[in-house]
């Protein structure tokens, strides 16, 4: 958002950080131009608080000078988030090349496994995340959940409906409550990393999601390389494409090709991290009732915010679910053979990798509209081209440039929608993200239900109809930011789209 966008969400009271944040800092106290402290958090560092008490995140005109304490501070926080990136890195390098390859070589039984793992990632947002997080904080809450993905990687050395489904829906569970601790750590250390270096909260965020989403889509790279090269030996590639072709039929309902793909996690060991500690047993929040605590996500869906940008959430998971499920069968698998689905999707993550970091200082320069639309635009364009054209092995060069393309929007969309929901809910860090992985993996099985049913061309359509109502309710919410926020009550927090619409308490 542009500046003046920036001054209006920061100043806005409706947006009032009052996370009971289990992440805390050893020794720092914002401190105000004068030098006087907030050591309760119930002011603000100019002095002023918000009506609830809390205190509203500070803009700052320019960079402050650090302490020695501050300065070793900064650097465990950035230290962690590298170690937070490497560790997924692992993860996702030797569970994305079995992904992307799923819907070319596992067929009806990976569809059932894949159904029933976004089933339970549904059912995982609605529930567990806000009340692991609470109970375990962030870093346990990672650290136990990335043990789920290792039973279902286990099971494709037996790939059977009875291996399958069961551990498919362990990592469903396990899913949304790691993908949300991960997005509440980035975005708390994220605003205490602003309020250390002296810079606006929503910039840092950004940065902090592209620097781990390029290490994350750099495992499109690495894994698809081993796959790829795996699969090119012995392959004879004329006859194989000709097989793959024929198989095909060209007719873009590939209904025997689809099978199995996944977007999310393996396993990995993350270090204890000494800078940060956890809130004292007894501290408010780890107090809450179990039954609030699952609430929670519920009561987030009512936030008019969120309502407004459930579709473009949706459309994140639909775009992600049908490149490398729909994509990489219908078009890549078809038009070139099973062995070249690695080398395509290699584009993709270089592409994918190399925008999500060069879009934190495109956000700083321009602010976030641009960029949305950019993303838009880029999918738009995609997506216009995969309706009218008909792959075949002439061309080659096609199919890279639109897989690279396809990782420029969804570069955009990982970062910038990630970054968002840290953005315009603070305060709300685990239920906020539970909705937004709640509302992805939905887009996902959509997909997942429609692949043996329908044809490509519906498929691309459902796809056009979501990017075009996702992208006009953000352009809404910034609008409204623009215009001052949402309605508050006389406690100073947002009036829920229920009673907006029909006056309910």
């Amino acid at each position: 958002m542009a500046d003046q966008g920036l001054q209006v969400s920061f100043d806005n009271s409706a947006f009032v950080q009052d996370d009971d944040d289990p992440v805390q800092l050893h020794t720092h106290t914002p401190k105000d131009p004068d030098g006087n402290s907030a050591p309760d958090g119930n002011s603000a560092p100019d002095g002023n608080s918000s009506p609830d008490g809390n205190s509203v995140t500070p803009v700052f005109k320019g960079a402050k000078i650090l302490t020695p304490e501050e300065k070793r501070e900064k650097i465990a926080i950035f230290k962690n988030i590298i170690v937070i990136s490497i560790a997924f890195t692992f993860l996702f390098t030797s569970y994305n090349s079995m992904s992307n390859l799923q819907s070319s070589i596992n067929k009806a039984d990976g569809t059932a496994a894949q159904t029933a793992l976004y089933a339970a990632f549904v059912f995982s947002c609605c529930f567990l995340p806000t009340w692991m997080i609470k109970r375990l904080h962030e870093k346990y809450t990672m650290a136990a959940c990335m043990l789920c993905y290792s039973t279902y990687m286990a099971a494709q050395f037996y790939p059977r409906i009875y291996t399958l489904v069961p551990t498919a829906v362990v990592v469903g569970l396990g899913a949304a409550p790691m993908w949300s601790a991960k997005c509440t750590y980035l975005t708390k250390v994220g605003t205490i990393y602003a309020d250390l270096v002296g810079v606006n909260s929503d910039v840092i965020i950004t940065r902090f999601f592209g620097i781990f989403f390029l290490f994350f889509q750099s495992t499109q790279v690495w894994g698809n390389i081993i796959s790829s090269t795996v699969l090119s030996m012995g392959v004879a590639d004329e006859n194989k494409t000709e097989e793959d072709l024929q198989r095909c039929g060209y007719n873009f309902c590939p209904r025997d090709a689809y099978g199995d793909e996944s977007t999310s996690n393996s396993t990995h060991e993350i270090p204890l991290w000494q800078r940060f500690e956890r809130k004292a047993p007894g501290s408010p929040g780890d107090d809450e009732p179990t039954l609030k605590l699952l609430a929670k996500t519920f009561i987030h869906i009512r936030h008019p915010y969120q309502m407004l940008i459930i579709p473009i959430t949706i459309y994140s998971g639909l775009e992600q679910a049908f490149l490398s499920a729909d994509f990489t069968a219908a078009y890549v698998s078809c038009g070139l053979g099973v062995h070249m689905v690695g080398f395509v999707m290699i584009c993709y993550g270089v592409c994918d990798a190399v925008c999500s970091y060069s879009f934190s200082p495109l956000i700083k320069a321009v602010g976030r509209l641009p960029v949305f639309t950019f993303g838009a635009f880029v999918s738009l364009g995609v997506i216009i081209t995969l309706r009218y054209w008909t792959p075949t092995p002439d061309d080659l060069p096609v199919f890279f440039v639109l897989a690279g393309l396809w990782g420029v929007a969804d570069a955009v969309w990982q970062t910038q929608i990630n970054a968002l929901y840290g953005v315009i809910f603070p305060g709300e860090s685990e239920a906020a993200f539970s909705n937004y992985r709640l509302w992805e993996s939905t887009g996902f099985i959509i997909s997942y239900a429609c692949s043996t049913l329908i044809c490509i061309e519906p498929k691309v359509i459902i796809l056009l109809v979501f990017l075009l109502l996702g992208i006009l309710g953000y352009y809404t919410v910034e609008f409204l930011e623009r215009r001052g926020g949402l309605r508050r009550d006389g406690e100073g927090k947002v009036i829920y789209i229920d009673r907006l619409l029909f006056g309910k308490e």
